[in-house]
This record gives C-alpha cells, sequence and structure tokens, in this order.
C-alpha cells in the first residue's frame, strides 16, 4: 500500500518514519529542510518537493497513493482536507484547523472514503477514551487537562514552544466553550485557573482553552465537558499581562514609518524566546477524566500520560504522542479495521472496542503508555 504524507514537520516527519515500517510512503512539504531531515532519518522513504496551498495539484500528486496522511498548518487544513476527500481518498487528518469538519461528511460520503481527523493526543486521544467509555456507561463529567513543556522550565515564561508562538498565542486568545449544565458555554480563554499535581512533573496550573472541538456536537448528551491547557505556575500571569497590555491585539500601529500589528511583533519576539532546540527535552503530560454512572453505580475512571523526548530517535514527546496515533489511525483505515464511509472525529471511532485497542496497544508499542485506573 502506498501512503502520502503531506506535511513533514514536526508532526508530519513522525508519522511518515513510523509508517514506513510497513507501507510505502511519500513525503510532500515545500521546505527542503524538513524534506532533507526526513531523508537523513529513512533514505527509502520519497519526498516529495511541493507548495500544499496549491490545491488543484491534487489530484495529479494523489492518483498513485491508497491513502493519505494530512499535516499541514491549521490555516489550510480545511481546504487540504476537502480537497483530498475530493480526490476520492481515504485519509487521516492532524491538522487541527477551526473550520467545522463535519461540513465535510456529506461530502466524504458521496466520494465514498473514510476520514479520521483531529486523531492526535488531544484533541485525539481524550476523543478516543470518551467514545470507548460513552458506549458502556451513562457519561455525567468529562475532563481533560493536556500540556507539552520543556523539561528544564527557564524564566521568564518558563515554557518552550514545539510549533509556531503565533498558534499558540491563537490557543490564548480564543473563547473556550464549555459543556455547563448541558448547555454550550463560552468563556475566555485564560480563565479559571487551578493548580494540579502530576506525578513526575509537580504543579502545574490549567485554564481554559477551547479544546473540546466536536464534542460539543457528537456528545451534546453530556452535561459536563471541559479541557484546561497544562502549564507550568508562572507562565500564565506572564501571558495576561501581555494580553491586558495590548501586545497580542491585531489593530495596526505606526511606530515611526513603520505600521505593525502587536500581534506580529510579538510573535516574533517569541519566536526565540519560546524555540524548542531539535534535541531539547520536553516533555507531554495529560490527564483524562470519565465520570458517570454504570448499572446505577457511580463510576469515575482516570488516564495518565507523561511522555519525554526519546534521545535515542531525536523525536519530541509532542510528536511521538501526537504522531503516532494519527498513524494509528491510518493503520485501521489500512488494515480495514474502520471502513465506515464519512468524516469521523476519534470519539466515533473509539466507540468501536476494538479500534480503541489497536491505537492502544499500537501506542504502547512504541513506549507511549497511557495508564489507566478506576477511581469509584
Amino acid at each position: 500500500m502506498r501512503i502520502a504524507v503531506l506535511g513533514a514537520g514536526m508532526v508530519g516527519r513522525a508519522i511518515a518514519l513510523d509508517l514506513a515500517n510497513n507501507f510505502q510512503v511519500t513525503s510532500f512539504d515545500f521546505d527542503s529542510n524538513n524534506r532533507d531531515m526526513l531523508k537523513e532519518r529513512n533514505s527509502s522513504i520519497e519526498v516529495a518537493h511541493a507548495d500544499l496551498r496549491k490545491i488543484k495539484s491534487y489530484e495529479s500528486w494523489l492518483k498513485p497513493f491508497d491513502l493519505v496522511v494530512t499535516a499541514v498548518p491549521g490555516f489550510m487544513g480545511f481546504e487540504c482536507l476537502k480537497a483530498v476527500i475530493e480526490c476520492g481518498k481515504n485519509v487521516a487528518d492532524i491538522s487541527f484547523f477551526p473550520e467545522d469538519v463535519l461540513q465535510l461528511d456529506a461530502l466524504a460520503k458521496q466520494k465514498k472514503v473514510t476520514v479520521i481527523t483531529d486523531i492526535g493526543v488531544a484533541p485525539g486521544m481524550s476523543n478516543l477514551i470518551l467514545g470507548r467509555h460513552n458506549e458502556e456507561m451513562q457519561v455525567s463529567n468529562f475532563e481533560c487537562y493536556v500540556g507539552g513543556l520543556p523539561l528544564h522550565p527557564e524564566p521568564p515564561f518558563f515554557y518552550k514552544a514545539p510549533f509556531s508562538p503565533i498558534d499558540v498565542i491563537e490557543e490564548y486568545l480564543r473563547p473556550a466553550r464549555l459543556q455547563e449544565g448541558g448547555a454550550i458555554v463560552t468563556r475566555p480563554a485564560l480563565t479559571q485557573r487551578e493548580f494540579m499535581d502530576f506525578t513526575g512533573v509537580g504543579k502545574l496550573e490549567a485554564f481554559n482553552t477551547d479544546g473540546l472541538r466536536s464534542l460539543l456536537f457528537t456528545m451534546k448528551h453530556i452535561p459536563e465537558m471541559k479541557e484546561k491547557t497544562l502549564r507550568y505556575p508562572g507562565h500564565l500571569d506572564i501571558i495576561i499581562a501581555l494580553k491586558e497590555a495590548g501586545f497580542f491585539s491585531e489593530e495596526v500601529l505606526e511606530v515611526g514609518k513603520v505600521k505593525i500589528a502587536p500581534l506580529q511583533f510579538s510573535s516574533r519576539m517569541l519566536i526565540d524566546n519560546w524555540k524548542l532546540g531539535t534535541e531539547e527535552e520536553e516533555l507531554t503530560v495529560m490527564r483524562v477524566i470519565v465520570e458517570g454512572t454504570k448499572e446505577e453505580k457511580h463510576q469515575r475512571i482516570e488516564y495518565d500520560l507523561l511522555d519525554h523526548y526519546n534521545a535515542q530517535t531525536k523525536t519530541s514527546s509532542m510528536a511521538r504522542t501526537t504522531g503516532y496515533t494519527c498513524a494509528a489511525a491510518a493503520n485501521l483505515i489500512a488494515n480495514g479495521l474502520f471502513v465506515e464511509k464519512g468524516v469521523f472525529p476519534p470519539e466515533l471511532v473509539g466507540k468501536h472496542n476494538e479500534c480503541f485497542d489497536f491505537v492502544w496497544e499500537y501506542l504502547g508499542a512504541r513506549g507511549v503508555i497511557w495508564r489507566r485506573k478506576y477511581v469509584g
């Protein structure tokens, strides 16, 4: 089977390298550095120079392939995925774009293709977990806490970003949608701070971000749902101060003879402050809580993940936890374990025990270890 991976950035490379163990893989990317790094790691992977914004070229590019993985930046993810579907290709998608992916469901059904979208760590694995338990119990509460962090935090920000600072800032600005009392409510991002302790990491602060995405529509029967981002203590206060001082404003200012939006300036300044070294140690920490009743008895199940940069493979934890989950989904499609036609967020895949168990074991075989405990 031939698989095309669109995007050879940090996560796209991890996906391509993993899939190349069992499939013929070609990686498409405009950046020669990304292509070169991938080729150096595995010479059997074909690389193709491609401006993935040229949607009209997809039909000729993708014709030889049986399956596609989309790992492009979020701002172009929706149009990219739509173009892949129009080419009649099954796809595992990890682009995390802001548009409603379920708008593409009718097109996917018309083209008779299988699309698994948002299939990373969060969204992604968190959705799979909820999808599984939603089939087994009456869920009343869902909570997800997740963060990608440097192993050795340094002031002033106590943070490093494995991707563009502007994408992180966008997460800090976009209003957070939560489910409260059975209805969708909107809270400002960065609000409702709480402190939590995590074994192997210590105390972290959690705050609202807009991470529930498809769950607000596919799981709207669950009365309470929230997702929060995790950071080291001290980071949030600095971000709030910058935000309140206008450093993230998109209103253009004139400074001397230069016109620039504060957000552009701030993003550029933070590139160096937040840049994660290619071999810098970092970690991904996550907790998912599902509560409800089963056979009239209360149940609370907690899932914990702590994953670190892998020095042997030189793969970041964010690439491992995100990319390997996506690669597992590609295998679900390739191996005929999930064959339904249409667009499927992870929760609609995780409801099938055999699919959930496959992803769980796939991650475990690569050292991404989730720990599950039944609290009561």
